[in-house]
């Protein structure tokens, strides 16, 4: 995917309807796995996307959150967290119908060549299950630590060669 036509803006009000679909869509496979009644796995959805979003803004004071965009168009959500010691990617996810175009591997790329040329740490968590876990692997991501359903990934200037 050609770098220009991808773009980042600050999320508005009015991409609340957008966020929740990405992230409705980044656990259908998980979710999919279960019979739902009439309602419930909406209503879960619901209550998972607020819990998040309370618990991204508390913890993660002057976190940058973003729409991926491609050719104009919302493909996704990045969010962001830049402090001394790191960079922290606390979610990226696209719509299907934009991922495996390496869009993600572009954004992540960006984030990594910022970390690089400030010597800064990136750092990621990722579901144990998530396939995404082999392209942070591919970009020179290594598991740090286990933290319950997650690995908790880094990339390290110091120790990575040349993505």
């Amino acid at each position: 995917m050609s770098l220009d036509k991808i773009s980042l803006r600050p999320t508005t009000e009015g991409d609340e309807g957008f966020l929740r679909v990405v992230y409705a869509e980044s656990r259908r496979e998980e979710l999919d796995q279960v019979e739902w009644p009439d309602g419930q796995r909406e209503a879960f959805l619901r209550s998972q996307f607020d819990a998040q979003a309370a618990h991204y803004i508390k913890h993660y004071p002057g976190a940058e959150f973003q729409i991926i965009e491609v050719a104009g168009q919302a493909a996704g959500r990045l969010y962001v967290r830049r402090t001394a010691p790191e960079i922290r990617i606390m979610d990226i996810a696209l719509v299907p119908e934009y991922r495996g175009k390496g869009i993600g591997t572009a954004l992540l790329g960006q984030l990594i060549d910022e970390g690089r040329a400030a010597r800064q740490m990136v750092t990621i968590h990722v579901e144990k299950w998530n396939p995404a876990l082999r392209l942070y692997e591919r970009l020179g991501f290594r598991v740090i630590e286990e933290r319950g359903a997650y690995w908790f990934l880094q990339w390290a200037a110091s120790e990575a060669a040349a993505v």
